[in-house]
């Protein structure tokens, strides 16, 4: 039978080790397990983000209307997005505003350039009652921008 001291050091070994992995500078477990928790969101980011890269690199020998990039982030308060293709993609950003709208959220500062590509990267949130930027919950809002880039791309090809 394995003793409480044993199954403590175990326990202490493996919290050591996925502290190492992720990182974190944290001492109590609590902590340890959160960053490891936002490590591994970051992963799965970059994981899809990547995906998308691949996915658009192949598509775009296919199609005339290239497939933006979509990222995503969650901030302590808010969201971070990046939109960004290799076109100009008019009437784009009109669409990804009224995701925004439709969702209750507001762009509380934002970056666009659409001469000869399309880049959006913008910092937004949703207000509470008490005028408090809420957290935003990232998969919910790309999901959203994804769709009306759809609706978008539907719109531009009726044209």
């Amino acid at each position: 039978m394995v003793s409480r001291e044993q199954k403590r050091a175990a326990m202490y070994k493996k919290l050591q080790l996925l502290r190492s992995v992720t990182n974190s500078h944290a001492h109590s477990k609590t902590s340890i397990i959160l960053d490891a928790s936002k490590y591994i969101e970051e992963l799965k980011q970059k994981v899809e983000q990547l995906n998308q890269e691949v996915a658009m690199a192949q598509n775009s020998s296919n199609e005339q209307i290239p497939i933006p990039v979509v990222r995503v982030e969650a901030k302590e308060k808010g969201f971070l997005i990046n939109v960004l293709t290799e076109s100009s993609c008019p009437g784009l950003l009109v669409f990804i505003l009224e995701a925004f709208e439709e969702l209750g959220l507001d762009v509380l500062q934002a970056r666009v350039s659409c001469s000869s590509s399309f880049h959006l990267e913008a910092v937004g949130g949703k207000e509470n009652t008490q005028g408090l930027v809420e957290h935003v919950d990232a998969q919910v809002v790309k999901q959203a921008v994804l769709r009306a880039i759809e609706n978008w791309n539907e719109s531009s090809e009726q044209e």
